[in-house]
């Protein structure tokens, strides 16, 4: 019996990463005071700067994560742009 599906196929339902919604998190270490921080940015390079200006310090660190909004937060924020 034969497997109809290929190894790489996706669900109706499934988007592509190209038309889903995107932020970049950083996280980096506060020097001054000791504590992990967090930003959220909506573009890459705005975020990569962010964390680069935050490593001045030896010890200091700051790390960018991309991360895909589920679509009901994708409407959730469209709804807020239109209202405010």
């Amino acid at each position: 019996m034969e497997n109809s599906q290929t190894p790489n196929s996706q669900t109706p339902n499934s988007q592509t990463p190209e038309a889903q919604q995107l932020e970049f998190h950083v996280s980096y270490l506060n020097t001054l005071s000791g504590r992990i921080e967090h930003e959220e940015f909506g573009d890459r390079s705005a975020a990569e700067r962010f964390a680069n200006a935050q490593l001045k310090e030896a010890e200091a660190w700051a790390v960018v994560d991309v991360v895909v909004l589920p679509a009901a937060q994708q409407q959730h924020e469209h709804a807020q742009q239109l209202v405010a």
